[in-house]
């Protein structure tokens, strides 16, 4: 996953606008943790989204413990600042987008998520493929509409912000390098992503 060499200076906003609707996000490597298919990421139209483009996960493979995941080229990265809008468009086993923070593989990472069916925001490790909670909070996650989600990673120190408030910290050691930034979802979740800025702290 390391074929582009890493850019580590100001704010990257990914501009989907000049992406083709129907093939894969540019920049972008794709696997997933767990069982059943890999994935199927695709640029798709949205009247609703910025620019009227999104990134979707489409698969509706309903194998529990699969994660499907769509990883960032251009960013390496600590300490860093992920925000982004998602909507969860279906699913009957989950309807769930979240962001990746210092990804070594596809089964070494943090991410924080939040899910329409549990109305929920957690905040996991994932070590050699088994997913860990540190922390969650309650909270309204609503189907088919747009939503924020920020995780700011500092050190060992982890801030998770859901449609512009602050829900939790939590504090972990166990990934303390540099890794990759990416979008996730689980089992047979349809997700949209739109609005995506990576911020190195560095």
């Amino acid at each position: 996953m390391s074929t582009i060499s890493p850019v580590q200076s100001a704010s990257t906003q990914i501009d989907l606008s000049g992406m083709k609707a129907g093939i894969a996000p540019e920049d972008f490597a794709f696997s997933r943790t767990g069982g059943g298919d890999v994935g199927e990421w695709r640029i798709v139209d949205d009247p609703t989204a910025s620019n009227h483009r999104v990134i979707a996960q489409t698969s509706t493979d309903t194998t529990d413990y699969r994660f499907p995941l769509a990883v960032y080229q251009r960013v390496s990265a600590k300490d860093v600042d992920v925000k982004m809008r998602f909507k969860p468009v279906g699913g009957k086993v989950d309807q769930a987008g979240g962001i990746v923070v210092r990804l070594t593989t596809p089964d070494d990472y943090y991410v924080v998520r939040a899910n329409a069916l549990e109305d929920n925001v957690r905040f996991y490790r994932v070590v050699k493929g088994k997913r860990e909670q540190l922390k969650g909070g309650n909270i309204k996650v609503a189907t088919n509409e747009w939503h924020t989600l920020e995780l700011r990673a500092e050190g060992e120190r982890f801030t998770v912000s859901f449609d512009g408030k602050q829900l939790y910290t939590a504090q972990d050691g166990t990934f303390a390098g540099a890794g990759r930034v990416g979008l996730w979802t689980k089992a047979d979740s349809v997700t949209y992503f739109d609005a995506i800025a990576i911020t190195p702290l560095e």
